[in-house]
């Protein structure tokens, strides 16, 4: 047996002077103010900066999604009800591009189904299901848009950014639109018209007229006073949450918003009405 005071025949397996490296860096922990999901749906109206901060450190969007897809939902329901689902059904038939190649029974027959309890159960849910899949593809843009200009966001961020930026001129506008439906009768205003864009004008559409000029309508219905609020408080989120310049934020949210407009007029092409 070896004398253990002896020294080892084996050299070390580290050489003299050997400094282990340093444990790798943990993760930066984001940090912003404490905010109550209460506080931040009433905060993005009156402290944007403020609460999108919080929201990078505590992304939640859930309540606010779905505040969002109750105050859409609400004005359909309404707008049904004060105008009548099965004359809105008519109108569209009678507004399609394919009216006139329709006999008078043709037209009767297509209203019929559409205003079938299946269909019309359809149409309701329907803007609910489209609320879902824009907040869903919202965050992927934003999220996609933030990784190609070097910011650092997750996707619930993302997602957290598009819905409370969405949130107050959502709201708002909706509270406008059915205020305006108790106001004005069905037979002062484009019944189709107003299911697509709402009763409020808070954009350049009213310069032409939608039904002769519907590419135009579309295109001037894009500088609207509450998307640019919208586009605003984006731009905000992105700058606070993923850490962008703001160039490159107001980058993002303009360049999806002129996609949107390319589709919005082509589907006015398509359809032959204002979108």
């Amino acid at each position: 047996m070896s004398d253990p005071e002896q020294p080892s025949d084996y050299p070390s397996t580290a050489p003299e002077g050997f400094q282990p490296p340093p444990p790798p860096p943990m993760p930066e922990q984001p940090t912003g103010p404490q905010m109550s999901v209460g506080e931040t749906l009433t905060g993005i109206f009156f402290e944007p900066g403020k609460t999108f901060e919080s929201l990078r450190a505590r992304p939640r969007f859930l309540i606010a999604a779905l505040l969002c897809t109750i105050f859409v939902v609400a004005f359909f329901v309404v707008f049904y009800q004060r105008v009548g689902f099965e004359r809105v059904m008519r109108e569209a038939v009678e507004s399609s591009s394919q009216a006139d190649q329709l006999s008078a029974a043709q037209k009767e027959e297509q209203v019929r189904i559409q205003s079938l309890p299946i269909v019309k159960a359809i149409t309701y849910v329907s803007p609910a299901i489209v609320m879902a899949i824009s907040f869903a593809l919202g965050g992927a843009l934003y999220l996609l848009g933030s990784a190609m200009m070097g910011g650092r966001m997750g996707y619930k961020q993302a997602i957290a950014v598009w819905v409370y930026s969405s949130l107050p001129p959502t709201a708002l506008v909706m509270l406008l639109n059915i205020i305006l439906l108790f106001i004005r009768s069905p037979d002062d205003y484009d019944i189709i018209g107003a299911s697509r864009r709402g009763l409020v004008q808070a954009n350049l559409s009213f310069l032409v007229d939608a039904k002769a000029a519907p590419v135009l309508a579309t295109l001037l219905g894009s500088f609207d006073v509450f998307t640019f609020y919208g586009l605003f408080l984006g731009a905000l989120g992105l700058r606070l949450v993923g850490k962008l310049s703001s160039g490159s934020a107001w980058g993002i949210v303009i360049a999806i918003w002129l996609v949107s407009v390319v589709l919005r007029i082509g589907f006015a092409v398509l359809l032959g009405s204002a979108m």
